[in-house]
């Protein structure tokens, strides 16, 4: 297992996906607190000589918020209008703060048919690899405003889970971190049973870990944990390793750079098991 985190802790090329759930309160607006300390974290991974892309949902939540709507807006239409307006929220202020700490950021809207276009995948590809080589801070959102099948349809890219999954094949990443309100994947549902265990290794994605996911999530977000078992697929088959942890403090990033074991994490295709890894599953 000291091995695997080594591993982890090496990475150099980083995805972190962050949900809505993550960015807001419950009332819809932004949690300021919460992203000024993901910017901060991120921009001292950053400074370490690590490459940093953030996938982030939110689009559609911070504009609900900042609308001053009780809910999501039940229509598609609606739904674009409130990512239209809560994207530039949210970019804005994505920019503010990275700035701060002196790293420049570049945005990425993105539609399932640049995935599966051979030729806007060349140059999706083109375009990560020639920021990161600029230093410059990629952030990733899907396209809500033009794709309507993205956020009419949950089996597409769903809370941005699979997006980053996507991305990190895409740009050949060394880890994708998934933050979410959850610590990690559960035997059983810990909202609804006390003695639910949070495993901490999957070394393959079979049907009973399949079984384990639930419905969506929060009603912020539209991602559950189907989702990101679904991401996981994804990453792992694409040789990169994948953890799930919970968001509430950013600072949990130190913890899985420091090697130290935290929430999920989904080994990639390939990887070496030891008896040590066998026993500790």
């Amino acid at each position: 297992m000291d091995q695997i985190l080594k591993e982890v802790q090496s990475a150099e090329r980083i995805i972190v996906k962050v949900g809505t759930s993550t960015l807001t309160y419950d009332t819809g607006k932004l949690n300021l607190q919460r992203i000024e300390c993901l910017v901060r974290v991120l921009s001292d991974l950053k400074n370490q000589g690590k490459q940093i892309v953030l996938v982030t949902s939110g689009a559609i939540g911070v504009g609900v918020g900042k609308l001053g709507l009780r809910e999501k807006p039940k229509s598609i239409p609606g739904k674009q209008a409130a990512a239209a307006i809560g994207q530039c929220e949210l970019m804005h202020l994505y920019d503010k703060l990275f700035s701060e700490y002196g790293h420049t950021i570049a945005q990425l809207l993105l539609t399932k048919d640049v995935v599966e276009n051979e030729h806007r995948k060349n140059n999706a590809i083109n375009t990560f690899n020639t920021l990161l080589e600029l230093d410059v801070i990629p952030i990733v959102n899907e396209n809500d405003t033009i794709a309507i099948e993205e956020i009419e349809f949950a089996d597409n890219f769903g809370d941005n889970d699979t997006l980053s999954a996507v991305v990190s094949e895409l740009i050949g990443a060394d880890l994708l971190i998934i933050l979410s309100d959850i610590d990690g994947l559960y035997d059983a549902d810990p909202r609804v049973n006390a003695n639910a265990k949070i495993i901490h290794v999957v070394t393959e994605i079979d049907q009973s870990i399949k079984n384990l996911a639930g419905g969506v999530g929060s009603n912020r977000g539209t991602g559950g944990m189907a989702t990101k078992i679904s991401a996981a697929e994804i990453a792992c088959s694409a040789g990169v390793n994948m953890i799930i942890a919970n968001g509430e403090d950013p600072r949990i990033l130190y913890k899985v750079f420091e090697g130290k074991q935290v929430g999920t994490l989904f080994l990639k295709k390939g990887q070496k098991i030891t008896r040590e890894l066998k026993h500790i599953i």
